[in-house]
């Protein structure tokens, strides 16, 4: 299988570049894997597709503005993109510069903020942050969104807002949920009065996420990681679900990729740690029954997923029906909601 096989075109003026106001106003592509069945309807029109006792199980990740900009002690212009938090005053950053920091230079940042470079770790940087301020007293002050590389221009005051899901709870990422900035308060409430359920997992969202493949061959591609967490408390409202029957819907690749990752032997267990499971066509899922996710880009990991879920030939012909359509793509753009090529019968556990 090679990466060539889940390309497809886009018109550049397709890809959103600010998100829609109210959050569900965008459009909803609907895609039935077993019959081939493509649907336009509207991101409220989701409300008709779930059913009493569906569980829907969201990412509560927090996108932090992990964007810093500042100089070298050369005075060249130099960007950090925190990927992790790794202490109170040290983190995990990429850096752009026109040339590589060294181990023990000092970047100043805006405020008079300042980190010390203590070594390379790959394509990432070891910064410790001097002062006696915490990093995220430091981000709230002077970091910005950091948008993805597609959507061209700088972050603006929408964006704290609106690259950010209402359930947000827990910093850490720096890529939102972009299924999950589709829901406000208001259809969570509405549907949580038809009977639909929802649980809650973490998983802090890396900038690894935009990375492209590298390798023509899928198999040798090897997946960034990234922490996750699943609480008891969601693992119960999952095992129930799948015991009696009802569906488990994820919202968002992100919640694919942490149910099957906690998935043990039929069951999803507590986990807690790191993540570098790579879904593509051929992958047996054990949980999920129906997936929310946006339109991702050409020849990327989160597209192989979907295709893995949904069918690689439908989930293309759908992503060309979008573009014939001129549906909005990527992280500000337009839904799909897929049910799996292959219905799974779910028999209830004798544990």
């Amino acid at each position: 299988m090679r990466r060539s096989d889940f390309h497809y075109s886009l018109p550049l003026e397709l890809v959103a570049q600010y998100p829609v106001t109210p959050r569900t106003a965008c459009r909803l592509l609907t895609v039935d894997g077993d019959r081939s069945i493509i649907g336009d309807r509207r991101f409220t029109d989701l409300r008709d597709l779930m059913q009493a006792g569906d569980l829907l199980v969201f990412n509560d990740t927090r996108v932090i503005p992990a964007r810093l900009i500042g100089r070298k002690e050369t005075g060249g212009e130099i960007e950090l993109l925190i990927e992790r938090i790794l202490g109170t005053r040290r983190v995990l950053a990429q850096v752009r510069a026109s040339k590589r920091p060294k181990p023990g230079q000092t970047i100043t940042l805006q405020e008079n903020f300042s980190a010390k470079v203590n070594r390379r770790e790959g394509e990432f940087y070891d910064l410790t942050f001097a002062g006696q301020d915490t990093i995220m007293e430091v981000l709230d002050r002077i970091g910005h969104v950091p948008l993805p590389p597609y959507i061209g221009r700088p972050d603006e005051a929408i964006d704290r807002d609106h690259y950010q899901t209402v359930y947000a709870r827990h910093p850490g990422a720096v890529a939102a949920p972009t299924a999950g900035l589709h829901f406000d308060e208001a259809m969570l409430t509405q549907l949580h009065e038809q009977g639909v359920e929802t649980a809650f997992i973490t998983l802090h969202i890396g900038a690894g996420t935009f990375q492209p493949l590298r390798v023509e061959e899928i198999h040798e591609h090897r997946m960034h990681s990234e922490y996750l967490r699943v609480t008891p408390a969601a693992c119960d409202k999952i095992n129930a679900a799948r015991e009696q029957g009802r569906r488990v819907v994820a919202i968002g690749t992100t919640v694919v990729r942490a149910l099957e990752t906690a998935t043990q032997k039929g069951r999803i267990k507590p986990y807690e740690g790191e993540t570098d499971i790579f879904i593509y066509p051929g992958f047996r899922f054990q949980v999920v029954d129906a997936l929310l996710t946006n339109f991702h880009l050409p020849e990327s990991t989160l597209l192989m997923l979907v295709c893995a879920f949904g069918g690689t030939e439908q989930v293309l012909n759908a992503y060309r029906h979008a573009v014939e359509r001129k549906y909005r793509f990527y992280s500000y753009g337009d839904a799909m909601f897929v049910l799996p090529q292959r219905k799974v019968e779910r028999k209830k556990s004798k544990e």
